[in-house]
């Protein structure tokens, strides 16, 4: 199998790809941007630890719609490595150990959301501390979450620019679309890092910043992958066949 030619394994490892990008997309933006901004008052923790309580099965379908995403994005990964290895065996491996390390940093952090939970439970061996205390706790468990998350952006950046990288050089999809992968998965790779060193960055820089162009680069991709599928990397670019037939005439 080499770069010039496309293979079954990969052509349905990449309707994989494109079902798992349309897949992950709406439990995500449920989870960490409906649920978190209805709950989570960040300058408040006794009103954060408030909206929990009040819709804590909201604040649990969060935690579980992010358990998904992190099970689609290892199938992700994985249709990720198979349609790209033999154009860049090393970069994809590479690509594939950042997503897979990614991945399992953010489900070790969902166990801080049932630290939230276990914390305003009211069970009998919470009552050594005080309201204000056990809101505060709560408060820094939210926290963890969000500082963890910023962790995984910065490694799903640099593995998402690896894989678009391939696709670049690979020709299975348009360049342009490959080149725009590119740059949105740096862009909100190097804005989750900035976020680590300048945390006062985060409360200035709109997320739609960084995150409306790998959104749609995703949302894109998906549609792409599943209607038109892998493009023949010795196919004419597009308007190219057209070009040459107008001129023939």
């Amino acid at each position: 199998m080499t770069i010039g030619t496309i293979d079954e394994s990969q052509r349905k490892a990449a309707t994989v790809v494109g079902v798992s990008y349309l897949c992950a997309l709406p439990p995500a933006i449920f989870a960490e941007f409906y649920v978190r901004t209805r709950l989570i008052a960040f300058e408040n923790a006794a009103e954060t630890a408030r909206n929990i309580l009040a819709h804590e099965r909201l604040f649990r379908l969060g935690t579980a719609s992010n358990l998904i995403v992190f099970a689609v994005d290892v199938a992700l990964i994985v249709a990720l490595y198979v349609v790209l290895m033999p154009v860049g065996r090393g970069l994809a491996l590479l690509a594939a150990a950042w997503g897979l390390i990614e991945t399992a940093s953010l489900v070790v952090v969902t166990l801080s959301d049932f630290d939230v939970l276990r914390i305003l439970s009211d069970a009998d061996y919470l009552h050594a501390f005080d309201a204000n205390q056990l809101h505060a706790l709560a408060r820094l468990s939210v926290g963890a979450h969000g500082a963890a998350y910023n962790v995984g952006l910065v490694l799903a950046g640099l593995r998402s620019t690896a894989f678009c990288y391939l696709w670049f050089k690979s020709r299975f999809i348009p360049r342009a679309l490959a080149a725009w992968g590119m740059v949105a998965s740096f862009l909100m790779g190097a804005c989750a890092f900035s976020f680590i060193i300048f945390p006062e960055l985060a409360k200035v820089v709109p997320v739609g910043i960084y995150g409306a162009p790998i959104f749609f680069f995703e949302l894109t991709m998906g549609f792409w992958l599943l209607l038109k599928g892998l493009r023949h990397p010795g196919a004419a670019p597009d308007g190219a066949t057209g070009s040459a037939q107008a001129g023939t005439v």
